[in-house]
Order: C-alpha cells, then structure tokens, then sequence
C-alpha cells in the first residue's frame, strides 16, 4: 500500500478577485479524501499537467515550496503511520493533517448510544431495546478482538470489506439466522449515522452494503383452534389466568407491554357510545385505538375484582413475559394445540384470524396494531383459507 499525492485548481471556488484555491488529494488503498491547501492563485498561473504554479517569481517560488511541503508532509505522516504496523485509513492521515485529535472509534460512539437509551428507559426506548444493544457491543468487542486484535476500532476503518466480515462472523462463528444478525446490523448502521451526525466521518458504507433477510413463518391460531381453547375446561387457577390474557390479547392484539400496563384509564367510551382501548405503544410511540369486542370485555368482567388487579391497578393479572410464554407452552399441552404459543401468537391471531379473515381493512387493522406502515402489517396478517373460500364464492355468484 502506498500514498499518492495529487494537486488541482478549483475554478468553481474562485473568489472575488479572481483567485481560485489550489486542493490536495491523497489517495490510498483505494480511500482518499481532498482538502484546501489554502493557497490561491489566478487560473492563469496555473499549470495543470506540472500541478504547480507557473513562473520564476519570487512568489511563485514560495508557493510551489509549500505544495513541497504538503507533499512530505503527507507522506511523513503516511510512513510514521505504516511503521506501527496496525491498520489506518486515509481519514487517519486527513485528521493528522489537519491536526485533529485521535480518531474516535466504533465502541465509543456505541457507548454513548447505549448511555442515552438508558436515561430514555421507559420513555423512548424499553428494556429490551437496551439489552439488544448492549449484546451488539459484546459481539463487536469479540470480533474486533479477532480481526484486529484491538479492542476498539477506528472508525474510518469500518468501510465495505469490514461489514462483510461482519456479516459473516455473525452467521459462520455465531451461526445467527439472517434476520437476527440483521439487528446487529441496525445498531452498527446507527453508530455511523451518529458520527456522520458528529462530523467524524464522511459517508456510511452502509450505502453500497445490503444486508438480505428473509420472510419469516409466524405462528397465528385459526378461528377453530382459538374456540377450542376458549372452550376448554381448566381447573387450574393459573392456568384459567393464562388462557384469559391470551385470548384476550387475541381479541385486542395489544402485545405483552401493553397488557402488562393495562390500567382503567385506557379504556374509553368512544363517539358511537361503545368502549375503545386507547395507549400507546411501548416499542414505538404509536397510539393505538381499538374497538372493544364483547370477547375481551367479557373477560375483563370476570376479573374487574381480582384481588391482584385492585392491588396493582391493572385490568388483567399479567405474568412476566416470561413466566407468560413459559404457561403458554403448558395451554397448548392441555388444549391439544400443536403450534408453539406465545404473546406474539396472540397479536398474530388477532391480525389474521379476528380482523382481516373477517373482512376487516388492512388499513383499519395496520391502525388498531399501532403501525406506521402497511408493510409492517402485511408481515402480521396472512389472508386465511375460510376467507379465500368466502371471496370464490362471491366471484362464482358473479360469474
């Protein structure tokens, strides 16, 4: 790897008496960057192919001394920096330049985001947020280690090759599916927008890096098999708890945070004198307004006196969400169900089976979920096969 130094005119930055700046451009293993030299000079006393300026003047003589100067120093700096021996980048060699301070790397700027999703929890962001950004820095930590035997990088080191190491550390040595090593992609993509934000560095290679993910399968219940656990006789207290949440959470398709924190003054009578849950979303902010079917109204009847309802000022007795998932799996046992339940399922359930197989808008459902785009909820909402069949049987009374 070697510097080439470079020098232009600037005509389209000619000032007003006519002078126009002379840049230097230093390329690199195919990175270079371009600053002003800070000299001036009028076109005319320009030689393009010589890159200096023309003439035996005293001035003249000063000038070129200094592109001299620019070009040593440059590649003094590019020298000092290649006997050390570890890796550099032409920002590298741009910051020393200009005099700046020590480059700022990957983790630190990652650190900073995590500091500030920390004083932001429970607003902006959850705890679960919190933890999968923290598991990003781990794995950075390990891979930087790794590739470089550093424990932070630059972060003008992080260009196109980097990522794809990345990307296939993450699905080789850690054997991550393309939709989990997707979110480690989105947490290291926002630590380089922050400091392109921070004026630390020029352009994201995200740019010219795609990461691919695939379409998931998503569990959702039909009609049938929510009846049959509905219906089902359950002599166990806890798990009679259980079945009401989820099939309430199949009716509202409010996820497991909102359940959780679902309190009186969410529910309101709406314009056409039926009672709405109105709250807003843990995860994005989104408010969500959801007609209450007599289902999930029933259900909250039942458990208007709980004694651990009253205590806490909740509407419905919510389980961790992992002690939930981990009954739920027992439901599906008792009620002969053979599809993995959990919270997701229930607001699946809901989008597909409840609402859009019963000819209920996307648009009103993308609403009811608390999305910001339809694409968000066509992942959720399949069009069932009972629905299927209903709309050939309106085209064969057409035809």
């Amino acid at each position: 790897m070697r510097v080439t130094v470079n020098f232009s005119l600037k005509r389209s930055k000619s000032r007003a008496d006519g002078k126009c700046p002379i840049y230097v451009r230093c390329t690199m293993n195919n990175q270079r960057f371009e600053l002003s030299t800070g000299i001036f000079v009028l076109s005319e006393f320009w030689n393009y192919e010589k890159q200096q300026v023309n003439g035996r003047t005293e001035e003249a003589k000063i000038l070129n001394n200094r592109l001299v100067k620019i070009t040593t120093r440059v590649q003094d700096i590019y020298n000092q920096l290649e006997s050390k021996g570890e890796p550099f980048s032409a920002l590298k060699v741009k910051n020393i330049l200009l005099g700046l301070s020590d480059e700022k790397g990957v983790l630190e700027i990652l650190d900073g985001i995590i500091k500030g999703i920390e004083a932001r929890v429970g607003n902006d962001y959850s705890v679960g947020t919190l933890k999968h950004y923290k598991t990003t820095r781990e794995r950075l930590a390990e891979f930087f280690k790794i590739r470089v035997g550093r424990n932070d990088l630059p972060l003008s080191m992080v260009d196109y090759s980097f990522l794809n190491s990345f990307d296939l550390y993450l699905k080789t040595a850690l054997s991550l599916r393309p939709n989990t090593a997707l979110t480690y992609h989105k947490h290291l993509k926002k630590v380089l927008n922050t400091a392109i934000a921070m004026n630390l560095l020029s352009r994201n290679p995200y740019g010219s890096f795609k990461v691919s993910r695939n379409e998931t399968h998503r569990d959702y219940l039909t009609i049938q098999e929510l009846e049959q656990i509905k219906n089902k006789e359950i002599n166990i207290l806890r798990m009679e708890i259980i079945r009401d949440v989820f099939v309430f959470a199949c009716h509202t398709g409010l996820g497991y945070a909102e359940l959780s924190k679902l309190s009186g003054n969410h529910i309101q009578q709406a314009n056409d004198g039926e009672k709405w849950i109105i709250i807003d979303r843990n995860k994005t902010d989104i408010r969500c307004r959801i007609p209450l079917l007599p289902q999930a109204i029933n259900i909250l009847r039942k458990y208007e006196n709980f004694p651990l309802n009253r205590n806490k000022g909740k509407l419905l007795p919510v389980h961790s969400n992992q002690k939930m998932n981990e009954y739920l799996k027992e439901l599906a046992d008792i009620c002969g169900i053979k599809k993995n339940l959990s919270m997701h399922v229930a607001r699946h359930t809901f989008a597909t089976s409840v609402t859009l197989g019963n000819g209920v808008p996307i648009e009103t459902v993308s609403k009811m979920l608390g999305h910001t785009s339809l694409k968000t909820t066509q992942i959720y909402a399949r069009i069932v096969d009972s629905k299927i069949s209903r709309d050939m049987e309106k085209l064969i009374g057409i035809l």
